[in-house]
């Protein structure tokens, strides 16, 4: 299930990457080469970043690349490893549910309550945010398969 998530994923996060790549070449193209600016696409690319950002950190906690500190979990052996990483992938787990899935959750039903939109396109702004409860799930998921594999990583 684990390299399924990864392709799609990264599958993803390509497209974002080029669908990026894209809009900031038109709107250089459009304001340098043909002298009208086009007003969308600052916008598009700031959301674009958005969700690329918060996917690909998904994706970095699913290859278990997150920044850490790692001098405590070098030095130990065992059962204290195996309780130590219990504890960090549980306080991830905790981190994603409360307060990117719950919390992210709030902040799109409340954007969609108001009926905010976006200043350009007019699009729903409750689309943008909704990418950080998705991603929540998504470290929810990788780190709980990590939670679940740790007894036979230190058995």
């Amino acid at each position: 299930m684990k390299e399924k998530l990864d392709k799609i994923l990264g599958t993803s996060i390509a497209i974002l990457m080029g669908l990026m790549v894209v809009n900031v070449t038109w709107q250089v193209a459009s304001r340098y080469i043909f002298g009208d600016p086009s007003s969308w696409t600052d916008e598009v690319a700031r959301y674009l970043l958005v969700w690329l950002g918060l996917l690909g950190a998904a994706y970095v906690s699913g290859k278990n690349g997150h920044l850490a500190i790692d001098i405590l979990p070098s030095k130990l052996k065992g059962k204290q490893a195996q309780l130590l990483q219990y504890f960090i992938h549980g306080v991830i787990i905790l981190f994603a549910a409360v307060v990117m899935v719950a919390g992210g959750g709030n902040l799109v039903y409340i954007t969609e309550i108001l009926d905010q939109r976006t200043a350009t396109l007019q699009v729903p702004l409750s689309w943008i945010y909704l990418m950080i409860p998705i991603s929540g799930l998504i470290v929810i998921i990788y780190h709980s398969m990590f939670f679940l594999s740790i007894k036979t990583k230190f058995a």
